[in-house]
């Protein structure tokens, strides 16, 4: 009886003729092995794949924030050649920035002066370009993690999210702390995900540790979900599973006191005064009595969701609906609940720092695009996770039950496809627009590289003070200075050059004039415009003829013939008159674009005072 009933119940199969309804467990198998190793790349093409995106950041993306020129190019600059601008953070009085960050990116820059044709400006370039390989083998690792711990289709799309998006094309090779925080986040990551030879969890903590001492103290939130992860399976285990977690992170703890430690024997060197700096940044930010860092502006709670929108287009919309669709996913899911529940914690904590971050910094009343850079590679992990979720519901959806399942294979394939070609070709259309806009400050100062100027000369800014791209742009001993303009905040002073004491970078240590914690302006830190050889300036000819007259201290400065020549002069974008689709994205200057989409252009000109 049960061999006929076995009989009815199998499919007959036809002589010649493959049957639709039956797949032997083996070719099943087969077939899912050869759609993953699909997907598959070498570490090594993953690694080439990320430094050429990061090296076309480092030779074209714009300086995006002038707190990286005046709070860490231009303190290296100190280091590296005497002398250099100092803001407030800096003055010993404060003591909330990091030496041992910077000395760390001085010695970077310095090797360039071991090859030939060294210049202040391929010192630049050359950090720059340092930076681009750190940030692609952090990339790397990070994308090696996902791929073992998840998928490998998981990690192309992670490859996919990061290379094409402003995003990455902004930060993988900015001199922030912010982004040297994102570097040890994902190598702290992929430490605390790939579980092969053992967990890894006080190696974790030391990388993200590493990057809230040296980087971002708040960046060590980010680790949360994985100690989390640690203690919850240390709950439930048993005592000598317990004890070992327990030493995991006792070491963990340790490593980050070490770096303390560390950090502030070389701050203390500097400031010539004990001073634990990761303190310093935390109590300056929640518990300044002078306004912190609010004094700088506040933005709507909307800013992070309108931002990563624009640097990272489909794929923050993605990243946002990845944690419903975990739930769903797991909700419909009838696989081994004893793996499905430990897979899907795991899958829950690689999921939590992205909107952990995103939550903390939108109720924070002031907000910076940078702040976000720290979260920008889980973003791409939560995208790539929740795009990897629809190809599989929409791969699996059955044809009997599903409206989804009725769709052509071809037709789901050319969508998916058309998604991801749009995506992309708007990364690259925003990063694109964005070197041809704003490039014009990295590259206005080559004239003076040859007989156009001479030692001593000062370069002087008024209304565009914060587009300087650093002094490393300025030959040897050419200084910059600042006129009065319409700004009414605290301009950067300048670190003493004097030789005293250890006579080592006395301007570290010494009792600085004029710098405050308030923002309050400083006129010791303007000169007579008299004083200045040169003078850079934007020239907005359709704005000044719109208003009828420009404020009495931004005059248009290259109108004025008889006092001023042009020595260069670049195309720059005219923001406050070009629509927003024109700013966001690049569109070309053509006649068949419509003159309300076309962008506004001005000039960025370095002008020469005339004898």
């Amino acid at each position: 009886m049960a061999s006929k009933a076995s009989a009815k119940a199998a499919p007959k199969a036809t002589p010649g003729k493959e049957n639709p309804e039956f797949v032997h467990p083996v070719a099943k198998h087969a077939r899912k092995k050869a759609i993953k190793n699909a997907f598959a790349i070498e570490p090594i093409s993953a690694f080439y794949i990320f430094l050429a995106a990061n090296l076309v950041a480092a030779l074209f993306a714009p300086i995006q924030d002038c707190d990286e020129t005046f709070n860490y190019w231009e303190p290296t600059h100190y280091l590296s050649h005497g002398y250099g601008l100092q803001t407030w953070e800096y003055s010993p009085e404060y003591a909330i920035r990091s030496w041992l960050y910077i000395a760390i990116h001085a010695i970077g820059a310095n090797l360039r002066r071991l090859l030939p044709h060294s210049s202040k400006v391929a010192e630049f370039y050359f950090l720059r370009y340092l930076l681009a390989l750190a940030c692609a083998f952090c990339q790397t690792l990070m994308w090696r993690a996902v791929c073992l711990a998840l998928n490998p289709r998981v990690g192309l799309f992670f490859i996919l999210a990061l290379v094409f998006s402003p995003g990455n094309f902004h930060a993988s090779t900015a001199f922030l702390p912010s982004s040297f925080a994102m570097y040890m986040a994902m190598v702290g990551a992929s430490a605390f995900m790939n579980w092969r030879g053992g967990i890894k969890t006080s190696h974790g903590m030391f990388w993200f540790a590493l990057g809230g001492v040296l980087g971002w103290p708040f960046a060590v939130a980010l680790c949360a979900p994985f100690v989390f992860e640690e203690a919850f399976f240390a709950m439930l285990s048993d005592k000598e599973r317990f004890f070992e977690s327990c030493i995991r992170l006792a070491r963990g703890v340790v490593a980050a006191l070490l770096l303390v430690t560390f950090d502030t024997a070389v701050n203390t060197f500097f400031y010539k005064k004990i001073e634990i700096v990761t303190w310093n940044i935390i109590k300056y930010n929640l518990f300044s009595n002078t306004g912190g860092p609010n004094l700088y502006g506040t933005e709507p709670w909307t800013f992070y969701f309108k931002n990563l929108l624009l640097n990272f287009n489909l794929w923050f919309i993605l990243a946002l609906v990845s944690l419903p669709l975990f739930f769903l996913q797991k909700l419909f899911s009838h696989r081994n609940a004893g793996v499905s529940f430990q897979s899907g914690l795991r899958t829950l904590v690689f999921l939590s720092p992205f909107y952990l971050w995103l939550g903390i910094f939108t109720l924070q009343p002031h907000k910076e695009e940078r702040f976000m850079y720290p979260a920008y590679p889980f973003l791409a992990l939560n995208a790539a996770l929740a795009l990897h979720t629809l190809l599989a519901f929409f791969g699996n959806a059955d044809p009997k039950t599903s409206l989804v399942g009725r769709i052509p294979a071809k037709a789901k394939l050319a969508v998916v496809a058309l998604g991801l070609f749009a995506s992309v070709n708007v990364g690259l259309a925003r990063m694109y627009g964005l070197y041809t806009a704003y490039h014009a400050p990295l590259a206005l100062y080559a004239p003076l590289a040859g007989s156009v100027g001479g030692p001593g000369d000062t370069v002087c800014f008024g209304k565009d003070w914060y587009r300087f791209p650093s002094s490393f742009f300025l030959p040897r001993d050419m200084r910059a200075k600042f006129v009065r303009s319409e700004f009414r905040g605290l301009l950067p002073g300048e670190f003493s050059e004097a030789r005293t004491g250890f006579g080592f970078w006395s301007g570290t240590w010494l009792p600085t004039i004029g710098l405050n914690d308030r923002n309050e302006e400083d006129p010791g830190k303007y000169v007579d415009l008299r004083t200045c050889v040169f003078l850079v300036d934007s020239q907005f000819p359709e704005r000044a003829d719109v208003e009828g007259a420009l404020p009495p201290r931004e005059p248009d400065y290259a109108k004025d013939v008889d006092r001023w020549e042009a020595v260069h002069c670049l195309p720059f974008l005219d923001a406050e008159r070009t629509p927003f689709l024109a700013r966001a994205l690049w569109l070309p200057d053509w006649d068949i674009v419509p003159e309300r989409l076309r962008r506004k252009w001005g000039r960025h000109c370095l002008l020469r005072q005339r004898k």
